[in-house]
C-alpha cells in the first residue's frame, strides 16, 4: 500500500504544478507533435478475477486503477490524460522472479500467446501512451498481458506446481519455491 497507493498519489501530486506548466505550453492534440501532461501509472490485473494469496496485491493496484479514473476525469479539462499500463508476467524483472516457483517455459506455455512478455512490450505500451498517438487516450487502463488476465488467475503466479486450488488454502501450504515469499499464514 505505501509504495503502490502512497507513492502513485505523492508522485501525482508532486508533478500535478509541472504536467499543468506542460499542458498549457503543449495543448492536446498538438500541433507540433509535442505532448502536454501525461501520466502513467503501472498497475496488475489480479484485481480483475482475484488470485489467491495476492489480495495485498490486488488491494494495492485497485486503488492505482481508481486514483488514476478519478485523476483523468479531473485533470482531463485542464490538458492532463491519466492512464494505467496493467502488466503481465514479464521476462526477467523481480516480480516474475519471486512469484514463478517454477520453470518459465511452463508458464510461458500457459499464457494465451504462448510466451512471457518483455520490458520492451511494456516500454512500447508506454510510448504508445505518451505519443501525440495516444492523445485521446484518457482514463484507460492498458492490459499488457498477452490476455493471461482472462484466464482467471489460473496461470499459476505465485503457487508451486503441486499445489491446487483450494487444497492447498485448505491445508495451510505455502508455495516452496518464492524467493523472498511469505514465511507463515495469509496476511489476512
Amino acid at each position: 500500500m505505501d509504495i503502490d497507493v502512497l507513492g502513485t498519489f505523492n508522485t501525482i501530486k508532486a508533478t500535478i504544478p509541472h504536467l499543468l506548466k506542460s499542458a498549457s505550453q503543449n495543448p492536446n492534440p498538438s500541433p507540433n507533435g509535442l505532448t502536454g501532461g501525461r501520466i502513467i501509472a503501472i498497475s496488475a490485473t489480479f484485481h480483475y478475477t482475484g488470485m489467491p494469496l495476492q489480495a495485498h496485491v490486488s488491494a494495492a493496484k485497485a486503488s492505482v486503477d481508481s486514483l488514476c479514473a478519478s485523476v483523468a476525469l479531473e485533470y482531463g479539462p485542464l490538458g492532463i490524460t491519466c492512464n494505467v499500463v496493467a502488466p503481465g508476467p514479464i521476462a526477467g524483472t523481480e516480480g516474475m522472479a519471486r512469484l514463478a516457483g517454477r520453470s518459465d517455459d511452463d508458464l510461458a506455455r500457459r499464457t494465451p500467446v504462448g510466451r512471457w512478455g518483455t520490458v520492451k512490450d511494456i516500454a512500447d505500451a508506454t510510448i504508445w501512451l505518451f505519443s501525440d498517438a495516444g492523445n485521446y487516450v484518457n482514463g484507460h487502463v492498458l492490459v499488457v498481458d498477452g490476455a493471461t488476465w482472462r484466464m482467471g488467475g489460473s496461470v499459476g503466479v505465485g503457487v508451486d506446481e503441486s499445489m491446487r486450488y483450494p487444497d492447498f488454502l485448505i491445508e495451510g501450504k505455502i508455495a516452496q519455491n518464492l524467493k523472498g515469499g511469505k514465511k507463515g499464514s495469509s496476511k489476512l
